[in-house]
């Protein structure tokens, strides 16, 4: 039985749920599966099949805290990482999957210098652009490619992954250059074409570089009969719904602030995946649903409203424009990252980034027009199943071990 290793700063939320089903594809296909990430009191709440916590509590945010002091990320955590890599020796993987890196959970140089001594295959999937900069998980919100030339006087410090002091983005772009170059056999998967053609101008463009979707659980997302409306007292509005796992500004909870002053009382707006801060922030005329683990009660949430809104302003290929279509949602996002590969005119619209008048004449003829149809949103959502999205990971993973079936 061949072995794989999964590495991933989370084990929940979107990218930690993708890492998980991957690997019980890959345990149905006859593979030994362990996945790893960072321990932290969210993830450890989880109990997981050969899951392996990378480090302590402590030592990673004393790690994370120098990081962001420093702005030397991934460059810490050396006992840690020491102790995990023993690990892998005990294991001895046919083949590394990894996922997101940031977090400083893991020390970067010795990650990479093992794999190739060990001359283990790898398959590195980009949630984001991260693998590639000096600094940040995306550049196009500031329009900024200094990325491909040469990181340096980052513009977006503050953002995640954050650095509060000094800039040392061009530093970090080297190091990362050097450190990810000449691994004997690594494969890059994206999510989406988008993403698929800025790796193609990074710094790792010498590696083959491959689009595997990300999928959803159509058997869990589809539309169902919900008493959503009548427990919120909403039965004659046009309800507007966002979804994020943390709302903040890239997730374009500004636009949602705006669209809350400009349309009547006819619509409502809810937001999934607040807290008590951001509730501070909305007006009245915004109903406000804290964070949920609960997907049927999310699926709920998706049928009984009009029309999925998605402003985000930097994003890779967001799994939740495919939940609202499986549930019969069409969707209206800005034209970022990957949102244009599934959106089209009988689903949805996409109006330019930030363009809050083009936002809200879209939601407008929504209402009144109702141009969207909600079987075609099911149909184009079908192409996204989960399983066979994962499938493609294992026909991936085959092929790189000379797996026969």
């Amino acid at each position: 039985m061949k072995t794989i290793v999964e590495i991933n700063g989370i084990n929940y939320s979107s990218t930690g749920n993708i890492t998980l089903n991957i690997a019980r594809e890959l345990r149905k296909n006859g593979y030994k599966v362990y996945t790893a990430c960072k321990k932290s009191r969210v993830g450890t709440k989880f109990s997981y099949e050969d899951q392996l916590f990378i480090g302590t509590w402590a030592d990673r945010v004393l790690s994370e805290r120098i990081a962001n002091i420093t702005g030397y990320k991934g460059c810490y955590n050396i006992i840690n990482t020491y102790l995990f890599l023993k690990k892998l020796d005990q294991i001895k993987p046919d083949l590394i999957h990894l996922h997101l890196l940031h977090d400083t959970f893991i020390n970067l140089r010795m990650l990479f210098d093992y794999i190739k001594k060990k001359k283990i295959p790898v398959i590195w999937t980009f949630h984001d652009c991260w693998a590639f900069t000096g600094q940040c998980s995306y550049f196009d919100a500031v329009k900024c490619e200094k990325w491909k030339t040469g990181c340096h006087d980052c513009p977006q410090t503050k953002i995640y992954p954050k650095t509060y002091f000094i800039d040392n983005s061009k530093t970090m772009w080297q190091l990362k250059k050097k450190w990810f170059n000449g691994v004997e056999d690594l494969t890059i998967v994206t999510p989406s074409l988008w993403l698929k053609k800025l790796s193609e101008e990074s710094f790792l463009k010498d590696y083959p570089i491959k689009v595997i979707y990300n999928g959803i659980n159509l058997n869990i997302f589809r539309p169902k009969e919900s008493d959503f409306r009548k427990k919120h007292g909403l039965q004659d509005k046009f309800i507007l719904l966002g979804v994020a796992y943390k709302w903040e500004d890239r997730k374009g909870l500004d636009a949602f602030l705006e669209l809350a002053k400009r349309l009547d009382d006819s619509y409502q707006i809810v937001l999934v995946g607040t807290d008590d801060e951001v509730d501070k922030l909305l007006p009245e005329n915004i109903l406000s649903i804290h964070k949920t683990y609960n997907q049927e009660e999310l699926v709920e949430i998706y049928s009984a409203s009009d029309l999925f809104i998605n402003p985000t302003k930097q994003d890779n290929f967001p799994t939740v424009n495919i939940e609202a279509l499986a549930c019969g949602l069409p969707v209206l996002a800005y034209r970022t990252g990957g949102c244009p590969e599934i959106i089209d005119e009988r689903c949805g619209a996409i109006v330019e980034k930030e363009d809050i008048d083009a936002l809200t004449s879209e939601v407008i003829r929504a209402k009144e027009k109702k141009p969207f149809d909600k079987g075609y949103c099911i149909e184009k959502a079908s192409g996204y199943d989960m399983s066979s999205k994962f499938k493609e990971y294992v026909e991936l993973i085959d092929t790189k071990l000379n797996t026969q079936r």
